[in-house]
């Protein structure tokens, strides 16, 4: 089995959460599979480990899981970015839209410098809002973007269009595509240690 299909086994539905309507891509099934996890940060460093990039940063919360880990193995930093109010020190902030609201994301001002090329990774691409974001921040810290990546997309939202102005290196490790009504449930994880919740199908709103 790749490491696609095992990640695709792994990741659970989950409806109306944190909102009605909204479908949530959950990864802790993941975590919960110490075996499987380092296979994904294994994956990740053999797509990154002879590229140029200086930096990754991760996108609050789950970009921190695998972006730490794979900026450890390249021996390069990792930098937070975070949800507004949760950094101590000077920073910069971007607001942007998500499905269901508003948010803001933050970056220390000393965390980029001038110049260095930047990997940006969170756990999801749906409408691209977070990414972008990030993005922006970077760029008015004076760094580069040096791709992006995803341990899932979801294409049909197309939110690689609004990173395409960044950088052409966008990455997922594993494709969605819209759910359809007439679609059977998924298979149940042999990784879900957590009893399965039936996503609700014909919805199609997604976590940014």
């Amino acid at each position: 089995m790749t490491i696609e299909e095992e990640i695709k086994l792994s990741i659970r539905d989950v409806a109306n959460f944190p909102k009605d309507g909204i479908i949530f891509k959950d990864i802790t099934p993941i975590m919960m599979n110490p075996t499987l996890s380092n296979k994904v940060v294994d994956h990740l460093v053999e797509l990154y480990k002879d590229k140029e990039i200086d930096l990754i940063a991760g996108i609050e919360s789950r970009g921190f899981l695998f972006g730490y880990p794979l900026a450890m193995r390249l021996g390069i930093p990792f930098v937070l970015i975070r949800k507004k109010g949760k950094l101590p020190y000077d920073k910069i902030s971007h607001e942007y839209s998500l499905e269901y609201g508003t948010a803001s994301i933050e970056m220390h001002t000393d965390a980029i410098s001038k110049g260095q090329r930047v990997l940006v990774h969170d756990d999801l691409l749906a409408t691209g809002g977070s990414a972008e974001a990030a993005a922006i921040l970077i760029q008015q810290s004076g760094g580069e973007i040096a791709g992006f990546n995803f341990l899932v997309g979801l294409n049909f939202l197309n939110g690689k269009e609004k990173l395409l102005n960044f950088s052409h290196n966008i990455i997922n490790t594993i494709n969605r595509v819209k759910p359809s009504s007439s679609s059977p449930p998924p298979s149940p994880s042999p990784y879900n240690t957590v009893p399965r919740r039936t996503a609700q199908t014909g919805k199609s709103s997604y976590r940014t």
